[in-house]
């Protein structure tokens, strides 16, 4: 049985202690750190575990798996600090808002044999997971999109705080062209703060597209915004390969078609949690001392691809990933 400490409280961490509570045979909730007492231990009362504003203190009481839900600004060496005193990590993403400072995350945890993931629970989705089981011959066209409507916390509004709606909410289906097309080798991107231009301490960017190239003539063309129905969140991607092709209207649904030798159509549907089975495979993967099918390193390779579309926004031109970034 896994003790479980999260570090944050806020929705993210909320949604992790529901999942650890549905893994009562691997692991359990034991405490939280959080900065401020009063929601750490409303945190607790709704979900478990003994309260902290120490993450030292939360470590001495004795944890074996650490959830990282901190914002990526406010990270100063605490999932190294978890790892060197032999806990195990699941980090949220973006592990970092640089390469540089997520590289050397991954670099600390690994000196010392952590078993360690990223949190892009997409990869856990059953259609996701199934269109990679399948021979559908190389992905031609990726087209992606992840367009919603909210102000969500004051930090996510902040470019130096969050990174922004790429590193911030894209990420997750930039993540997904690595897994399905391999690492890209040029990016050109544009983005703009169209309708948030006077709301107070918005300075990130509400409309942005980016188009992922690779010498070989493949291409994945991704669209994010922030300015479409409230209260909606909107993801989806298409998938154009050499005998098949798929629609998904998320992680676990999509339409696939055989397109060779026969055409040939299935739905593939499912209501796997994705949230619980990445902790599954992370507890799996400490028990067998395996490496989890997201390990924490997939977090900087696909911060690498978000860092240089903004690196190309920024400067106007088309940016070659592997020598410029």
């Amino acid at each position: 049985m896994l003790r479980v400490g999260i570090l944050g409280n806020g929705g993210i961490a909320a949604r992790h202690a529901a999942s650890v509570a549905k893994l009562p045979d691997l692991m359990q909730l034991v405490a939280v750190s959080g900065r401020d007492p009063d929601r750490v231990g409303a945190f607790t009362d709704r979900h478990g575990g003994r309260p902290f504003t120490s993450l030292d203190a939360m470590l001495d009481h004795g944890i074996d798996l650490m959830i990282d839900t901190a914002p990526p600004f406010s990270r100063g060496g605490e999932a190294e600090r978890a790892a060197a005193a032999g806990v195990h990590l699941l980090v949220e993403k973006p592990i970092a808002l640089d390469v540089a400072r997520g590289q050397a995350m991954v670099d600390a945890v690994a000196a010392v044999g952590a078993t360690a993931a990223i949190g892009f629970m997409y990869r856990q989705g059953e259609a996701v997971r199934r269109w990679c089981a399948t021979d559908t011959g190389p992905v031609g066209l990726m087209t992606g999109i992840y367009h919603c409507n909210a102000l969500h916390a004051p930090w996510w509004r902040v470019r130096a705080q969050s990174g922004g709606q790429v590193l911030e909410q894209l990420l997750h289906i930039i993540d997904l062209v690595r897994l399905f097309m391999g690492e890209p080798d040029t990016v050109y991107a544009r983005t703009a703060n169209l309708f948030h231009r006077d709301t107070p301490g918005y300075d990130v960017q509400d409309v942005s597209a980016l188009i992922f190239g690779w010498d070989d003539g493949r291409l994945a063309s991704l669209t994010a915004n922030n300015i479409a129905v409230p209260g909606q969140w909107v993801k989806g991607w298409s998938l154009f390969a050499e005998r098949a092709t798929a629609h998904f209207g998320d992680w676990n649904n999509a339409a696939f078609t055989r397109t060779a030798p026969e055409v040939q159509l299935d739905q593939w549907t499912s209501e796997k949690d994705v949230f619980v089975a990445q902790l599954a495979d992370l507890a799996d993967a400490i028990r067998n001392r395996r490496s989890p099918l997201v390990p924490l390193s997939e977090g900087v390779g696909s911060l690498r691809l978000a860092v240089a579309a903004m690196k190309s926004a920024d400067e106007g031109r088309e940016v070659r990933i592997t020598h410029e970034v």
